[in-house]
């Protein structure tokens, strides 16, 4: 019987211990190793620094360098012109808290305080009721948003003519039996109440964009869903847009708070400080470019911005920012 099993020939290119010998280009080749990606690469950490490197560079040049320069003026009795700078110490500022009519000047920021109430109030009627579906609501918010876009010399100017004797506020009047000349600016009290009524028109716009772009980030089906529970657009207000705007409202109580200390371009343009009218920030301005007393003047600057530090500081630990879930 024949046997038909057949033997393998065996292999020329065995190794004697088992495997097989490695011929042509790959003869002798170690594993390719891993290919470096851009991900390994140094610079890629530096990059994001790459990209920040003009901004920090004009935020430091044009923000920190002055504030400091300003402080190092705050410890000298430098004029503004002249190139000797003598260094008096604690001297600007033991003479700023012992002259009490320095600190006068205050009073006059709680007019603007006042007006701020009545601004973000404004604001937020005119958000909420422009964020339903409304006829020409486009057009409301244009014209709410444009007093805003106007520089505040030209505001100055326009309300300067709206407020003189015989002028625009007294020909209306006039239309409905009120006429008669009245010196709205040379009167304290009208005086600041007319600056302040020019605030709220110029920067109730501001606001409503705040509080409108922070309404219209609520998601739509909590309208719906609110809507279809029955509930009327003051129940909406208050337990759907009012939780979720109340970031929005902290920022801008921040901000009405340093601009009732910090007012100038409209008081400044309109009266000069006169009249009673005179600022914080005017009066340092005088101080500075009339009477020469930079020094003095800087030390009132770095008060101003402590104090408004000192208000955000204790406004943020009063009302703590809180992460609003609505969903």
């Amino acid at each position: 019987m024949t046997d038909l099993t057949r033997t393998a020939p065996p292999d020329p290119l065995a190794r004697p211990g088992g495997g097989r010998l490695r011929t042509g280009h790959g003869a002798g080749r170690r594993p390719a190793s891993r290919r470096r990606s851009w991900r390994d690469h140094p610079l890629r950490r530096a990059t994001p620094w790459l990209f920040l490197l003009v901004p920090l560079a004009l935020l430091i040049t044009f923000t920190y360098v002055p504030v400091g320069n300003m402080i190092y003026y705050s410890f000298t009795d430098w004029d503004g012109v002249s190139p000797d700078r003598s260094f008096v110490g604690t001297d600007n500022y033991e003479q700023l808290f012992t002259r009490p009519q320095l600190f006068r000047v205050f009073a006059v920021s709680l007019y603007y305080l006042a007006a701020s109430v009545v601004q973000i109030a404004a604001a937020l009627y005119f958000a909420t009721v422009l964020s339903f579906d409304l006829r020409l609501r486009n057009l409301f918010k244009g014209i709410l948003f444009f007093p805003y876009l106007i520089n505040g010399v030209a505001i100055g100017f326009v309300f300067l003519y709206f407020f003189q004797d015989g002028g625009t506020l007294d020909a209306i009047l006039s239309l409905f039996g009120a006429g008669g000349d009245h010196a709205w600016l040379g009167d304290p009290q009208s005086a600041n109440t007319a600056l302040a009524g020019v605030s709220v028109w110029r920067f109730t716009g501001l606001n409503f964009v705040l509080f409108l772009g922070a309404i219209q980030s609520v998601p739509g089906e909590l309208y719906e869903a609110a809507q279809l529970d029955g509930a009327s657009r003051w129940q909406q207000f208050r337990h759907l847009i009012a939780p979720s705007i109340r970031p929005v409202v902290s920022l801008s109580v921040i901000l009405a708070i340093s601009g009732s200390l910090s007012v100038f371009e409209i008081p400044y343009i309109m009266t000069g400080g006169a009249t009673g009218t005179q600022t914080f920030v005017i009066q340092t301005v005088k101080l500075a470019f009339q009477f020469n007393k930079t020094g003095l003047a800087s030390a009132c600057a770095v008060v101003l911005l402590l104090i408004i530090l000192l208000i955000t500081w204790v406004q943020r630990r009063l009302v703590p920012d809180e992460k609003v879930d609505l969903v």
